[in-house]
């Protein structure tokens, strides 16, 4: 655009309404993030150019919809685009997806703020989110390795938004039918080495058992590491069936370190993810999994910026 265009297009935003101005540079944002995400789609989709059916890699351009380009397979025949067989196919409204993606940077970003935002209803905000989120659940490191501290923490079991309960229902929130540790509560494991590289995972409901910690987390850990915990006594077991060295802090005895023998660093991660997940007045024990992945992304600065998260929507982790 020249000047001459710009300064023309000024006075005609000038001449509207308050209201009617910020419509239009709304609707000029839009157009630009879509190009902009278009763009950025096909980039991330070159090196997963492929046949979603039968994985030919023989193509040729069909075409293009809704700004993308259409492959066609020579194989069989079957049309797509890079965004086919991914989570987010289908979704619309793709101008607006950079603006929800700073949203879910916003780590107090709740879901109706986010579509008010963004511009859509609150159902599409808390549909995009999960399924903007689902890659969260994979992007773990490889191993943990050196001194690794472990410890578990609580979550009241919660069936929010179920067509049908498993159990009597109750008011939101609620306490559980018995003191101590029961099955009304979900059983979250965090190991976290020195390095700040961290495993997590939903352990089942009640007390944690050693068949999760083997399932889970012994595929994680390198032979050599040195396991740290409270005095849970299946740690202890789990060390021994494993073979993996391992030492406790006595919390009973109030010793919470013993020089480097401690697991201040994952209950500080235990207290930032409660923290945090405390700004969605109460989640579904179904998405657990998205927001233990949603906060080590943001703990981990994975998602610095809406272009990096689009990347990971797609299956494009950072390294």
């Amino acid at each position: 655009m020249d000047r001459a265009a710009f300064d023309r297009l000024l006075r005609r935003l000038r001449a509207l309404g308050l209201h009617e101005r910020e419509e239009v540079c709304l609707e000029m944002a839009h157009s630009i993030y879509g190009k902009r995400i278009c763009a950025l789609i096909e980039q991330a989709g070159q090196d997963r150019l492929q046949c979603p059916r039968c994985q030919n890699t023989r193509l040729y351009r069909d075409g293009s919809a809704n700004g993308l380009q259409r492959h066609r397979c020579r194989q069989c025949g079957r049309s797509f685009n890079a965004l086919t067989g991914t989570l987010l196919a289908r979704l619309r409204h793709k101008d607006r997806w950079l603006s929800y993606f700073d949203c879910l940077r916003d780590q107090a970003c709740t879901v109706h703020r986010a579509a008010e935002k963004v511009g859509v209803h609150a159902n599409t905000s808390f549909r995009w989110r999960h399924r903007f989120l689902d890659w969260a659940k994979y992007d773990r490191p490889r191993s943990l390795q050196g001194i690794v501290e472990v410890d578990e923490t609580f979550l009241f079991e919660s069936q929010k938004g179920a067509k049908q309960l498993t159990r009597p229902a109750r008011r939101r929130g609620g306490v559980a039918s018995r003191r101590g540790i029961s099955a009304d509560q979900v059983t979250i494991v965090v190991a976290r080495d020195r390095a700040g590289n961290t495993i997590d995972f939903i352990g089942g409901r009640g007390a944690l058992k050693t068949a999760s910690l083997q399932r889970h987390l012994l595929p994680t850990l390198q032979t050599d590491v040195l396991l740290v915990s409270d005095g849970n006594p299946v740690y202890r077991r789990f060390t021994r069936d494993a073979g993996i060295a391992h030492r406790a802090v006595n919390l009973k005895r109030k010793i919470r370190v013993d020089g480097a023998i401690h697991v201040q660093n994952v209950n500080g991660y235990h207290s930032r993810f409660k923290g945090w997940l405390g700004h969605f007045n109460g989640v579904a024990t179904r998405y657990v999994a998205n927001y233990l992945g949603w906060r080590w992304a943001i703990d981990g600065n994975r998602i610095d910026c809406a272009e990096s998260f689009l990347r990971a929507a797609l299956g494009v982790f950072r390294s």
